[in-house]
């Protein structure tokens, strides 16, 4: 009888085993995932509205701030950079000598030039000289044959000799006036070997050096202004009306959040590009520009422009 009492027990111990298992058969996979994980079909936390989402008037355009004097200078004509007058950074004055190429062999022939035209000024008076004498001759040619002193052949003649000094006078001056024009070009010409600032501002860029073979056309110094600064931008058609010429916008400066500027409307395209439905608007800073300088990236609001 007590050899049965270890047999019952272990058959109590396997059906308990039995049943758990069972019991945790009776939950799917499914199940267990639901109560662990969110379903993938809630609905999504909604996004902040912008500020285009407040109001369908809210416009904000971004872009460089430019000012009106600003290119590159290019050379005229070929040569040599003989001398350089401003470094990057100089603040130049309209008229300002930059650099200066080489220009010898135009001095050179411009000299022989002035000279050729001076010789012909002297040719011009000698001819002229004797176009008086020819015509004088011709008048005391013509009293003579009025009184019958010299026949009609030597009275045509004087006539003919003072006719042909008239034309070699006009010649000698046409000759006269081309030397001039010679002259006029070379001097032009070295005139470009003098590299001027066509306006008041800063030399952003020196694209040379000294010693430099420069050809027609290549860069030598990019020239800026320093202002009056604006902005020049693109709106959509719905702002025709909206943006007039005087109004006064608000403008901000990334790099500057702390700063607030205005600028005033300095012009409105009066029609509508037809490629993109827009219109160009030209804006300028008003006051002081302060720590601003052309290039820097700008943002002008148009919020509630009415």
């Amino acid at each position: 009888m007590q050899s049965l009492e270890p047999n019952r027990l272990s058959l109590k111990l396997l059906l308990l085993t039995l049943l758990a298992l069972a019991a945790c058969s009776d939950k799917s996979p499914e199940s267990v995932a639901a109560a662990t994980s969110p379903s993938s079909s809630a609905t999504p936390t909604p996004a902040a509205p912008t500020a285009d989402s407040k109001s369908e008037n809210a416009f904000t355009v971004t872009g460089p701030l430019l000012v009106e004097h600003q290119l590159d200078l290019l050379a005229q004509r070929e040569g040599v950079i003989a001398d350089l007058y401003a470094e990057v950074g100089a603040r130049v004055n309209s008229g300002d000598l930059l650099a200066r190429l080489d220009g010898r062999q135009l001095t050179a022939n411009l000299e022989a030039a002035r000279a050729k035209t001076r010789s012909t000024e002297a040719d011009l008076k000698n001819w002229e000289a004797e176009s008086k004498v020819m015509q004088a001759d011709y008048e005391r040619a013509q009293k003579m044959w009025d009184a019958h002193i010299i026949s009609n052949e030597q009275l045509e003649h004087a006539k003919f000799k003072a006719e042909s000094e008239t034309w070699d006078v006009r010649r000698v001056r046409e000759l006269l006036t081309d030397d001039s024009q010679s002259e006029r070009s070379l001097e032009l010409e070295l005139d470009k070997t003098q590299i001027r600032a066509p306006f008041s501002g800063v030399v952003a860029r020196r694209y040379v050096r000294q010693g430099q073979q420069v050809a027609k056309g290549d860069r030598l110094f990019w020239v800026t202004a320093e202002g009056p600064l604006g902005m020049r931008f693109t709106l959509p058609e719905k702002f025709i009306g909206r943006i007039q010429k005087g109004q006064v916008l608000p403008m901000t400066i990334p790099v500057l959040p702390g700063q607030r500027y205005k600028v005033r409307v300095l012009e409105v395209s009066p029609v509508v590009d037809p490629a993109s439905s827009t219109i160009e608007v030209t804006v300028e800073l008003e006051g002081k520009p302060g720590p601003l300088r052309p290039g820097l990236d700008a943002s002008v609001s148009l919020d509630n422009l009415r």
